[in-house]
């Protein structure tokens, strides 16, 4: 039997097992299967807490049809939780901890735990957009323009005057696998709302939609930063991008570094 536990950030959920003794192996079968909101657990993906040579941790995250993802913004913050909670054995608010260095596939990521508000700040690292996941231009794609950006995964934003009007299980889909984009690839649609506030839906490359997308809000927040005065030219040190699934915070460092601040939320744990 294994030991899984549920956790999510915004909506966006995840199986998490700990696998620091390195004795469990799952297959993309194992992996789907377990994702599956019917026949399964449900979840938007598995994370295997696993141990780092780099880091405190290493979070090994697959998407929910089996596929290895290279990271996972709302994933990240809820494996800090999981790590913290395991290794501390305690779920006592304040942790004794304050942060800690989380391997990933796109590379470390410091997480710091603001004890204030109960939620967690990831450093996600300079947004990149020159990629060969992406044309570097303006695609015009389902009538919408697209401006492509990777934040350790690769995402298509397009922003719109009215999220209601977007079919999202229709088109989302399409993008996703655009011949423009030979890895597949994330999709947004942002609609500003104020110079400081917006609203978000994602369709996410290997999962569909989601309630929410950490690397997809970062991935928003670099292309509106392109486009529009926010954060700090707003008066504000970080914007809010409203999710389906809650609300995610985003700011930038003196390094320039995208900075995601979230909550991380534990729900049931169970045996498989």
């Amino acid at each position: 039997m294994i030991t899984f536990h549920k956790y999510h950030g915004a909506g966006n959920d995840f199986i998490m097992i700990n696998n620091l003794d390195k004795s469990i192996f799952l297959t993309p079968e194992d992996v789907s299967l377990y994702c599956d909101r019917n026949f399964g657990i449900g979840s938007d993906g598995i994370i295997l807490l696993e141990p780092s040579s780099v880091a405190d941790c290493f979070m090994n995250y697959y998407n929910s049809d089996g596929s290895i993802a290279q990271m996972c913004g709302n994933g990240a913050r809820c494996t800090a939780k999981f790590y913290i909670e395991q290794t501390q054995q305690s779920k006592v608010l304040p942790y004794s901890v304050k942060e800690i260095n989380l391997e990933t596939r796109a590379g470390v990521k410091n997480i710091k735990i603001n004890d204030d508000d109960n939620t967690y700040s990831v450093d996600m690292g300079k947004p990149i957009f020159e990629s060969p996941d992406f044309p570097s231009e303006t695609l015009k794609l389902e009538g919408c323009d697209f401006n492509c950006v990777s934040m350790g995964n690769p995402h298509a934003v397009a922003q719109v005057e009215d999220l209601e009007k977007i079919d999202l299980k229709n088109i989302g889909p399409k993008i996703e696998n655009n011949e423009n984009f030979p890895n597949k690839i994330n999709v947004e649609f942002v609609n500003k709302i104020m110079p400081d506030y917006y609203k978000v839906k994602v369709w996410e490359r290997g999962c569909g939609a989601t309630l929410a997308c950490g690397t997809g809000a970062c991935a928003v927040y670099s292309i509106i930063q392109n486009n529009y005065p926010t954060g700090k030219a707003c008066g504000v040190e970080e914007i809010t991008l409203e999710f389906p699934g809650g609300k995610l915070y985003l700011s930038k460092n003196e390094q320039d570094h995208v900075i995601l601040r979230g909550g991380a939320h534990f729900v049931f744990k169970g045996e498989i």
